[in-house]
């Protein structure tokens, strides 16, 4: 999903956020996180890193298994996890 919104600093404005489900067949298992692609002034992709994590714990197990990113329509960030049948809505305030 390329964001457009306002809700969140300038860096991520154009930025690919992206789901990683989770591997579901690797000895260590990795993914099951949001992760945020920065775009040069080509638009090529520039650095990739993670933007939300926690859904796999320290022994490797799956605590939610995220599907998809979509911006709301006030610029928030909402993901799909289909292991908690959850939508999660994550959002920015500068203090």
């Amino acid at each position: 999903m390329f964001y457009s919104g306002k809700v969140f600093p300038e860096k991520y404005r154009n930025a690919i956020f992206s789901a990683q489900h989770g591997s579901w067949n690797a000895t260590k298992p990795r993914g099951a996180r949001v992760m945020v692609t920065f775009l040069d002034s080509k638009g090529n992709a520039a650095k990739t890193e993670p933007f939300a994590e926690g859904w796999m714990n320290e022994n490797g197990v799956y605590l939610g298994r995220p599907v998809d990113v979509q911006q709301y329509v006030d610029g928030s960030i909402l993901v799909s996890d289909y292991k908690a049948g959850a939508i999660y809505r994550i959002s920015y305030q500068d203090h």
